[in-house]
């Protein structure tokens, strides 16, 4: 018997096991290659690594060249600790170490509350059904706030390279002040619900706070008298809209006494406004109002008060939005339940940003007070920007 072979023949294939071995070799040598290919990058990821972590150990040590204390929420650590026991050490503590909290105890006491309560206030004011939501807004500093109204044009005209195009006539300028009055609110808690560490106090507190300045608000936009509180829009005078001038609120005769009829009414309101205020016109009434000009209908029999074309926009009167206030007057003879105007133009609510708690543990025991205040007023600032209904044959 002869032994197998081995070795190929010239011009002939490796044997199986030839053939094998070789494969084995490549292999060996492929896995040594990468072995050493790995080792190489995880030594230089090493080293990048105890750089990075040498730069940032010195970075640390480094002493900062400037920054910017967190104060609110050390701020609202400490007015935590005032609302609950009373303990105002760390509020007076912020006074002497933050210029942002420098004016954190009023003259007459109390503290300012810490920024989210401040914001949480805020956002329920912006979102209440009140005048608020429309008009223009504007934060001061100061204990009044002056708005300059240009009532006519300035004067223009065309001119050419050789005419004298002349003098321009000089504008005339209203200035209307609106003063800013004391808001205040004395929501109560017991001292037992104070100690009781799971209680949200602060929250508790935004949501009390929140809800006496809307109501107080909403109804002083509208009918405020002006006497320690803002002047409300229907607390103008009223002329019809045909022998209107500065100073007074134009109306529209529904020419019915005591209702509003067929809605013909509404659209002479909504065409008693100046083209420049109506693009961004607005309707205000209150729920029953509103009610009942649902059942208004066209000619045609197609409401007025048309549902919303897209998801989630709100149904539109005569394509304009429509604010619900319920301090607006229901339907009745000479009353003036409707409005329409421009409000970001014709009302000016002037506040200053700062929401300040007295702690009084004394006057309803054994309850807690808590005299939230805050400085705001409001007044008619462009008196051809609104228009009434009113409930009237003339």
């Amino acid at each position: 018997m002869s032994r197998p072979e081995n070795f190929s023949r010239t011009g002939e294939d490796l044997s199986p096991v030839a053939q094998v071995s070789a494969a084995m070799a490549g292999l060996t040598a492929d896995i040594k290659a990468m072995r050493a290919d790995l080792h190489a990058k995880l030594d230089n990821h090493e080293e990048r690594l105890t750089m990075l972590d040498t730069k940032t150990s010195l970075a640390a040590a480094r002493p900062a060249l400037g920054t910017m204390a967190d104060t609110g929420l050390p701020h609202r650590k400490a007015f935590g600790a005032y609302l609950r026991s009373g303990d105002d050490d760390g509020l007076r503590g912020l006074v002497l170490e933050g210029k942002a909290l420098s004016t954190a105890v009023a003259a007459d006491g109390g503290y300012l509350v810490d920024p989210v309560t401040s914001e949480t206030v805020k956002s329920v004011l912006e979102s209440a059904a009140s005048i608020r939501a429309i008009a223009a807004v504007v934060t001061v500093e100061a204990s009044s706030f002056d708005v300059l109204v240009d009532q006519g044009d300035t004067g223009a005209g065309w001119s050419d390279e050789v005419n004298d195009p002349g003098e321009s006539e000089t504008p005339t300028i209203d200035r209307i002040q609106i003063k800013l009055h004391e808001l205040s609110a004395m929501p109560k808690a017991s001292q037992r619900l104070l100690d009781d560490v799971a209680f949200d106090l602060e929250a508790w507190l935004a949501g009390r706070i929140a809800d006496r300045f809307a109501r107080a608000e909403a109804a002083a936009f509208i009918t405020g008298d002006g006497i320690d509180k803002p002047m409300g829009i229907l607390s103008h005078d009223m002329v019809d809209n045909e022998i209107w001038e500065w100073g007074n609120l134009g109306y529209v005769p529904s020419g019915i006494a005591g209702a509003i009829g067929d809605g013909d009414a509404i659209i002479d309101l909504v065409y008693a406004l100046g083209a420049e205020y109506r693009a961004k016109g607005a309707f205000v009434m209150n729920s029953k109002t509103a009610g009942a000009l649902r059942k208004l209908k066209d000619a045609d029999g197609r409401h007025l008060w048309s549902d919303g074309l897209a998801a989630g926009q709100p149904a539109r009167l005569m394509g304009y939005p429509v604010l619900i206030a319920e301090d607006m007057p229901d339907i009745a003879a000479d009353s003036t339940p409707i409005a329409f105007g421009d409000f970001g133009a014709g009302y000016t609510i002037a506040e200053r940003p700062d929401l300040r708690v007295l702690r009084d543990p004394y006057s309803a025991k054994p309850h807690v007070l808590f005299y939230a205040t805050k400085r705001v007023g409001g007044d008619v600032s462009d008196f051809a920007a609104i228009k009434l209904l009113r409930c009237a044959t003339s």
